[in-house]
């Protein structure tokens, strides 16, 4: 078969000599190599003491914000969902009732909002999915668990608690 770009790409291939045939010089250099980063200083973190330091980029636990009233940011659009490679996130939207109005922004909100971390990529397409900024990958590492059930994060986990500036004022003065 004739190939597309009419370019033939002829090769050569001259015979080996006896050194090459029985691999030793290939032997020697692998060799060498592994000695090479046998013999060098590992920067070893002994963690629970030694905190490593993170880059700007780094991808933690989710956490859904509130905004400036305290109020929970997500209206259950569905997006982080869509966006979603690894189908991880679920959520079950419901209308705000009379007297929820301190609880949620809008009429609709998450009544219940749950991510299976054991499904997660990490890959922050939620995050920039979302039009509200209500999820972030900006928590710690997901911790261990043993049991699967553990592991699916609902909103008692992924929601940031309130902050109250009263508490501020009065260690403020």
């Amino acid at each position: 078969m004739q190939s597309l770009s009419n370019r033939k790409k002829v090769i050569e291939q001259k015979p080996m000599n006896i050194w090459e045939r029985m691999y030793l010089p290939a032997i020697a250099k692998g060799l060498s190599i592994t000695l090479k980063h046998f013999f060098k200083k590992i920067p070893t973190i002994k963690y629970p003491e030694e905190i490593r330091p993170y880059s700007k980029n780094f991808r933690g636990q989710h956490s859904l914000k509130r905004d400036e009233q305290g109020r929970e940011r997500c209206t259950a659009c569905g997006l982080c969902a869509l966006s979603c490679p690894a189908e991880a996130i679920t959520m079950t939207a419901a209308e705000r009732q009379k007297g929820e109005e301190n609880l949620y922004r809008e009429e609709k909100y998450a009544a219940v909002y749950e991510i299976n971390m054991l499904r997660c990529i990490f890959c922050g397409l939620c995050e920039e999915a979302c039009p509200k900024e209500a999820i972030y990958l900006d928590g710690p590492h997901v911790t261990a668990e043993y049991l699967r059930r553990d592991f699916i994060y609902g909103k008692d986990k992924l929601v940031e608690p309130k902050f109250d500036i009263t508490k501020l004022n009065r260690e403020n003065a």
